[in-house]
């Protein structure tokens, strides 16, 4: 279960999250704009970082750009 190891991995890259307009869910209680966010895995459609809650959570890659 590699998930469990996310938070000690190694930082992949950083992005900044651009926006927090989200159709279905509410992102801005755990995403701030303009914030750099360290990416610990990625696929095809998501970002998995630490959010400001500070626990691992995947979100749509439209959020962010990379820095």
């Amino acid at each position: 279960m590699i998930h469990n190891s996310w938070v000690e991995r190694s930082t992949l890259k950083m992005v900044t999250c651009i926006n927090t307009n989200a159709k279905k869910y509410q992102v801005d209680h755990v995403l701030t704009v303009g914030k750099q966010y360290e990416v610990k895995n990625e696929t095809e459609e998501y970002f998995f970082i630490i959010d400001n809650s500070g626990k691992i959570a995947g979100f749509y890659k439209e959020y962010f750009t990379v820095a």
